[in-house]
């Protein structure tokens, strides 16, 4: 059998109307050249508002091209989004939430004539005291592996450390792809692990100028006094798109290459983008 080599696109974390727009015009480009990706996946868990994910915004994406979506700690935040949950086939919660939360943390994708599964996990370190991601991924990887030897795992982190630990450990298992997500700012270590596609942290989409997507004198209030003043979306409408594209065989499961992609996209042209409030 030959070898089937697919492109996979993956977004960090978007963030806001100005990070949902960037996305979606980058999308609608890519569509335009004939450039689109086999499959497209995004973390969204700051979508709306800078905090969760309201049905109206979970739509657009999916009408965008986005294939996948992944989140983390922040997907709660709306409530609309338990009714989202019981039902999307495309929207994923961290896996190692207990078993009795809505949602799935792990979903099966068919592309082109093969299965694609993808998990969502948050790490533990400076983070709530959930499972661990590393005994579910040992108990758990012969059984997917039954199924297909195409793994794709979001890990929402906030040690580096530990995002290279389990990095590690998921290539040793045989993963083929491995993104960090949560601190919005993109990482150089793009590379191939064994077979595996890794980096420490996708980034963002969202304003540019901004403190991780949100408002830079909100930011600085909260830094300088301590205080909890409300976090602002920031509002501005150069954005910057951070992602990346790995090859994929779909017969081995191998990821053959990896791209980083960075780069700002200029949204003043769209609809106009208001300042958007969000909870703290």
């Amino acid at each position: 059998m030959q070898n089937k080599i697919i492109k996979i696109l993956f977004f960090g974390d978007i963030v806001g109307r100005v990070g949902r727009t960037a996305v979606i015009r980058y999308l609608s480009e890519l569509s335009e050249q004939n450039l689109m990706p086999d499959f497209v996946i995004a973390n969204v868990e700051n979508a709306s508002h800078g905090f969760g994910l309201t049905s109206k915004n979970y739509n657009e994406l999916a009408q965008a091209g986005i294939n996948c979506m992944t989140s983390g700690n922040h997907i709660w935040d709306k409530k609309d989004i338990f009714n989202i949950i019981e039902t999307s086939d495309i929207l994923l919660r961290p896996y190692n939430y207990e078993k009795s939360v809505c949602g799935e943390g792990l979903k099966y994708f068919d592309v082109n004539g093969y299965r694609i599964a993808v998990l969502n996990f948050l790490g533990r370190v400076f983070m709530q005291p959930l499972e661990s991601p590393f005994e579910i991924m040992r108990d758990k990887i012969a059984e997917i592996k039954e199924i297909t030897p195409n793994i794709i795992i979001d890990f929402h982190a906030e040690a580096t450390a530990e995002k290279i630990c389990f990095a590690k450990f998921c290539s040793n298992l045989g993963v083929s792809a491995v993104f960090g997500t949560h601190t919005h700012v993109q990482t150089a270590d793009e590379q191939i692990l064994g077979n595996m596609a890794y980096i420490t942290d996708a980034g963002f989409c969202g304003s540019m100028d901004s403190v991780i997507g949100m408002d830079y004198d909100v930011s600085l209030k909260r830094v300088l006094t301590h205080l909890p003043y409300r976090y602002e979306v920031a509002s501005s409408t150069l954005a910057q798109v951070n992602a990346v594209e790995i090859s994929l065989d779909l017969f081995s499961g191998f990821a053959t290459d990896i791209k980083r992609i960075n780069f700002n996209i200029d949204i003043s042209k769209d609809k106009e983008i208001e300042s958007e409030k969000s909870i703290e």
